[in-house]
């Protein structure tokens, strides 16, 4: 492929020497430039090598994000192309250009610059023989990409401005002056020698070493999490189930105990009556509002955990998190919220007293009905115990979805907004209407825990059960009567979703061991999307005139 003259005087690769422009970071430290040098984050590394002495010198390097010529993509050679596709700037600054070695010099005054650069950045930022990481290059010659100070978040003051902002606009681990994060595909990173290894190994330096252990854009979306949460620390997986199932053998030990509540998702209690056993583990189960249930179980066992949604699924009972976390933690056991179906923004477990809050990205936060994903949010702590094991076992995010995630909380507050208020209007219209026994919502009065919800929690979410007035068949038919939502066994999505529970999830058991559970025939559970409320309402109530 011809290249263009303009760029003729381009070198093979990338050195002190190369004329491309350069821009500053943007900080909003509020810090006058050249008062401090920011240190980033070292948990992320890659061991590119423009940090040497043939390249640009040493610390000066990484406070500048790169601009590259026109067209830079397609000047490079097909398979620099296809090894550096959106990996940024560790990878690309190795690859060569298609039209073979450079014909000319580049000019004086650029290098020049450059060498006035680093020279200058020498002199002010000293260079120890430690591993910190000043402006995102360390001592030994590497690229440091460096994640984002969460700090800086407080000239944001809405969570609205923070699933936009967070993780990106204040600085991310991957160098690159693009608005959006790039995906990072690659199973593994590399040392440029052994001595590099050899310090990773030995704890000198840090860096992801293989794809099961972390990622640049997985990063992004983990501290995006982490500062909606105020969490220190944030841990992404592949599924939602992955996240409580590595969560819950990490936490209690083998021979523990643990109290959960009946209401809940069905695979999660499944995991705890059925896996659980087979590692010594037994569980308490409880009803969401019984506390002194909780207090009889703190009492009579070594409790390690305890685990519960809030609200609940499918009947949104609310735990009040609170009261349930002075408790525990007086006992010396840990608590865990899982918030899926109130999201990061309607309800604050952590802030509430919870050591951990746990999602199922799939659902509210990724809110397109395109990807699977769990995460746990908590201590640094806890959160590493955790990710040793999900290390060990596997169950990684890929980085694609991690992009899906991150692009989907972009518009989570106002999606969530919408659905806030479609399922609260929806509650009350349902709640009145005479051919709907029941409704289950905690926003409204008639939900037993309707205080509770209002004392912790902002919004009362998209979801709303509801028992139609009829028998198995009279439900399918309002079900199959509906023309704007899926039959479909998630939510949270854009999209609106309906399912009848006794069918979607516990047809396999009799309708004597249903109601076991409370999963009466006539069940439904609707997730409203983002829709028009009109439109829903009118779908709703001409559904209801079939039966």
């Amino acid at each position: 492929m011809a290249v263009p003259s303009s760029c003729s005087c381009l070198p093979r690769v990338f050195n002190a020497n190369s004329s491309f422009e350069c821009r500053s970071d943007p900080d909003f430290s509020g810090a006058s430039v050249g008062d401090k040098p920011r240190i980033g984050s070292t948990r992320r590394v890659t061991a590119a090598s423009f940090c040497t002495g043939g390249g640009i010198g040493g610390a000066g390097l990484s406070s500048l994000i790169f601009r590259f010529p026109p067209n830079f993509v397609r000047q490079l050679s097909v398979k620099a192309r296809r090894n550096c596709s959106n990996i940024g700037v560790a990878q690309i600054v190795a690859a060569s250009w298609s039209n073979g070695p450079a014909s000319g010099s580049p000019s004086s005054a650029a290098a020049a610059a450059a060498q006035a650069a680093a020279a200058s950045a020498a002199t002010t930022v000293p260079v120890s023989n430690d591993v910190t990481v000043v402006d995102g290059c360390t001592d030994n010659d590497s690229v440091q990409i460096g994640g984002s100070d969460n700090s800086k978040t407080s000239f944001l003051s809405s969570d609205g401005s923070i699933t936009v902002h967070a993780g990106e606009r204040l600085g991310r681990g991957i160098v690159t002056d693009a608005i959006t994060t790039p995906v990072v595909n690659t199973s593994a990173y590399f040392f440029k020698k052994t001595q590099e290894l050899i310090d990773f190994k030995e704890k000198r330096s840090q860096s992801f070493e293989y794809g099961r252990y972390g990622n640049p854009t997985t990063v992004v979306a983990e501290e995006k999490i982490s500062a909606l949460e105020g969490a220190e620390s944030t841990l992404i997986m592949a599924s939602g189930m992955c996240a409580s199932t590595v969560m819950l053998m990490a936490l209690v030990p083998a021979g523990g105990h643990l109290v959960t509540t009946t209401d809940c998702y069905r695979k999660t209690r499944i995991f705890i009556e059925t896996i659980l056993p087979k590692m010594g583990i037994s569980a308490t189960v409880i009803d969401p509002a019984d506390v002194d249930g909780l207090e009889a179980a703190l009492n009579k066992h070594k409790v390690s955990l305890f685990f519960t949604e809030s609200p609940t699924n499918p009947f949104l009972r609310c735990v009040d998190i609170e009261k349930v976390s002075k408790l525990c933690h007086s006992k010396g056991a840990l608590v865990c919220i899982d918030g899926t179906f109130a999201t990061p923004l309607n309800q604050k477990a952590l802030a509430l007293g919870a050591d951990l809050v746990l999602h199922s990205a799939t659902k509210f936060i990724g809110g397109h009905n395109d990807v699977l994903a769990g995460c746990i949010s908590g201590s640094e702590k806890l959160v590493t115990e955790i990710r040793t094991l999900h290390h060990i076992l596997g169950g990684t995010l890929n980085p694609n979805a991690a992009y899906l995630i991150i692009r989907g909380m972009k518009t989570l507050h106002l999606r969530v907004q919408q659905q806030n208020s479609t399922a609260l209007r929806m509650a009350k219209i349902l709640e009145a209407h005479p051919r709907v026994k029941r409704v289950y919502y905690p926003g409204l009065p008639s939900h037993p825990e309707h205080e509770i919800a209002k004392q912790q929690m902002t919004g009362f979410g998209g979801v709303v059960s509801f028992e139609v007035d009829g028998d198995l068949m009279t439900t399918i038919k309002f079900v199959d009567a509906l023309k704007i939502p899926y039959i479909a066994p998630s939510f949270g999505g854009c999209e609106s979703i309906v399912d009848q529970p006794a069918i979607m999830s516990y047809w396999d058991l009799s309708q004597a061991e249903r109601h076991k559970y409370g999963i009466e025939d006539n069940l439904v559970r609707f997730s409203f999307g983002v829709e028009d409320f009109e439109d829903l309402k009118a779908d709703v109530l001409q559904a209801l005139e079939t039966i």
